[in-house]
């Protein structure tokens, strides 16, 4: 019996395994087909050299052979590389290699096609490490070890990952302890200055196999010691003018040399025959300069195959900085004047048909500098849609939070009174339409004050969003584990509720004119009831965990999925809570006072759960993602289509469960050009 139990627990693990490099796999080559990078037979030369000693721990022959060892490549190509960096981990049991350059150079291209490389089903075996490309600039080594930020991430992005294997622990702390996965670091540069020599002294103590890639002025800065890091090293050297002159005019069909080409140069050869014939010409220096880094090569691509003339590069422009911004500013209209291959490709689907770009360029521009505005100013480099709008300060979401929170309650109590009043049994309208706005004033601040203190203390992880399904069955062990603290987290909530409209209550009779007595009974009856339906809510939370189920290992979860996932979750559990609540206060309320009082009970009741929708990470995102930010103008009404569709083009890439920009440069220069935000969007940050 030992025997067959682990016989199926090893199979269960090997099949998440390969699960999950199925997964990964699939991701990459859409992300490639994604950036056009394998449009042409032959994308740009990749130019690679050892890297210095003083930060790397020599080379290693796998990658250099004995010609290029000492000053370079010889012209190797993308698959070439990906093949020499795949040799050496298969080799090296705790391989670790780091990948330098400088912005721009194409060191997420080389590391996403090695990857891609690595995991194609014929390189892949149950065995075989699994590579996982992470965003090192979100880590903050502060705040938890390398391993511990990892897991975290594994979990994110890989929801299925995070729940526990039938034979120990959870599968991504299993495949990080078992070398399972090589770990891909990108970005070590974009760690927050102040924290780059602490993350670097993780980075040499893990036992992880690792790739990481850094521009070499942060990782020279973080280096405290003449020692190297400890890690193989190669640095990625800059195009040639003729690797740029052959990528950009081979589109067109003409060559600089090629006295058969019948037809008028293109645009572009008469941009480099300039450059050819005054090399000496600051701005041809400069346009050079700019020319031989990947990224401004294919942004020119990009940017000039709409129709404009190259030639103002060298007529318009005085400086090399001045020529990236320009190319950095035309990408993002250039990407929103070209017609979409098909309808369905910002899901990653197939088509022919062509279809025009819903969004303005402008519009969209202002939109995408707002997301890269929230991000510089939550210090991430991730758009995760549970915190879009939270680079507003804590005080104004709390605001707008109870605003509406308020004005649904009012609204429903309001249909809810009219409704009466048409059936006859409204009594007197006077005293029922001031009980609707004392309701609506008091749910308001009510959930306001929530919102601050769920935030703070993060109370049930609250605004996280869940890795749960709901399924019909079994799970009484769940139950028995979570009833306490989401029954505390229920009587708290319920205090603070009760609190809150029984002060607006006694303040309402004092300002009547009632006597002491009188106001103090008010209030604690609120209290009362807000304790009653804490109490309550905190049950009926407890016992839906039983239906939750952990995300399966084979299914994949892209961040639409779990953002539907969470939305179904929150409704059917608020909706049941809002319910028993609602009945239960609303049969008390109307055994004194009738059936009128019966059915606005039931109203507040889904009030309540209205509100308590709002403590959750769907509930933030319809609040301030869906409502607040496109009526402010600083997101479109449709959010997720606008997402996908700059996912389509080329704009932004996924990572998991979140999107990111396709490039860090794009990302600044859009912060750097989006209006600074007002008073309201700074602040605390939850």
């Amino acid at each position: 019996m030992i025997n067959i139990h682990v016989t199926e627990a090893q199979g269960q693990w090997d099949q998440a395994a390969q699960n999950l490099a199925a997964r990964l796999y699939d991701h990459l080559v859409r992300e490639g087909e994604n950036q056009k990078i394998w449009v042409q037979a032959k994308p740009l030369p990749v130019h690679c050299r050892p890297a210095p000693r003083t930060l790397a721990h020599g080379h290693d022959d796998v990658l250099f052979g004995p010609r290029d060892a000492g000053g370079g490549s010889a012209l190797p190509d993308l698959d070439e590389w990906a093949r020499r960096m795949v040799d050496f981990y298969q080799r090296a049991e705790r391989g670790k290699l780091m990948v330098l350059g400088r912005a721009g150079s194409g060191k997420s291209i080389l590391i996403q096609h090695f990857a891609r490389t690595l995991l194609a089903p014929e390189n892949r075996s149950a065995t075989a490490r699994i590579p996982v490309i992470f965003s090192l600039g979100s880590w903050n080594p502060l705040e938890g070890s390398l391993r511990h930020w990892l897991i975290d991430r594994l979990d994110r992005d890989h929801p299925s990952l995070a729940g526990p294997a039938s034979d120990g622990p959870a599968w991504a702390e299993r495949l990080l302890g078992d070398n399972r996965l090589l770990v891909i670091l990108d970005g070590f540069d974009e760690i927050a200055d102040g924290l780059r020599d602490r993350a670097l002294e993780g980075l040499r103590g893990s036992d992880l196999s690792l790739l990481v890639t850094s521009r070499r002025a942060e990782l020279e800065a973080a280096v405290a010691d003449p020692g190297p890091v400890h890690f193989v090293g190669l640095e990625l050297d800059d195009l040639t003018l003729d690797d740029s002159i052959t990528y950009l005019l081979r589109p067109a069909g003409a060559s600089l040399t090629d006295e058969s080409v019948s037809t008028p140069p293109s645009k572009w050869a008469h941009v480099f025959g300039e450059m050819n014939e005054d090399p000496g010409n600051p701005r041809c220096r400069d346009l050079t300069a700019v020319l031989t880094t990947p990224l401004m090569v294919t942004l020119a691509r990009t940017v000039y195959a709409t129709g404009r003339d190259p030639v103002d590069l060298l007529r318009k422009f005085d400086s090399r900085q001045a020529i990236e911004d320009h190319l950095l500013d035309a990408f993002i209209p250039s990407a929103y004047e070209r017609p979409l291959s098909s309808p369905s490709s910002a899901k990653g689907g197939k088509g022919n048909l062509e279809r025009p770009s819903r969004w303005d360029p402008d519009r969209a521009r202002d939109w995408l500098g707002y997301l890269a505005t929230h991000l510089r100013e939550l210090t991430t480099h991730d758009i995760e849609w549970w915190r879009l709008g939270t680079s507003m300060s804590l005080t104004s979401r709390a605001l707008v939070t109870g605003a509406m929170t308020g004005l649904l309650t009012g609204i429903m109590l309001g249909v809810v009174t009219g409704a009466l009043f048409g059936l006859g049994l409204g009594g007197d309208p006077g005293p029922a339409a001031v009980a609707v706005v004392l309701n609506a004033l008091g749910v308001g601040p009510a959930f306001a004050l929530m919102h601050v203190i769920t935030s703070k203390l993060q109370v049930g992880g609250a605004f996280t969003p869940s890795r749960m399904r709901l399924r019909l069955r079994g799970g009484t062990r769940k139950v028995r584990d979570s009833f306490l603290p989401r029954l505390q987290a229920g009587i708290i909530g319920g205090l603070i509720f009760g609190a809150v409209l029984g002060v607006g209550a006694a303040v309402y009779f004092a300002i009547l004119g009632a006597t002491p007595t009188l106001i103090v009974f008010t209030f604690g009856n609120s209290l009362t009831i807000g304790l009653g339906e804490g109490l309550a809510g905190g049950i009926i939370v407890a016992l839906l965990a039983g239906l939750e189920d952990p995300i399966p290992p084979e299914e994949t979860v892209s961040w639409s999925v779990l953002l539907d996932r969470n939305r179904t979750t929150v409704l059917t559990e608020m909706f049941a809570l809002a319910m028993v609540v609602g009945l239960g206060y609303g049969a008390l309320n109307g055994l004194f006072n009738g059936p009128r009082a019966a059915l606005e009970g039931i109203t507040v009741g889904l009030a309540i759960g209205g509100g308590l929708c709002t403590l959750t990470a769907w509930g933030r995102w319809v609040v301030l993602v869906r409502v607040w930010l496109p009526l402010t103008g600083r997101l479109p009404w449709r959010v997720r289509a606008f997402l996908d569709d700059a996912y389509a083009r080329g704009v932004l890439r996924q990572a998991g469960a979140v999107h990111q920009f396709r490039h860090a440069r794009l990302r600044d220069r859009l912060a750097e050009t989006y209006p600074q935000p007002g008073p309201s969007m700074a602040g605390e940050h939850s």
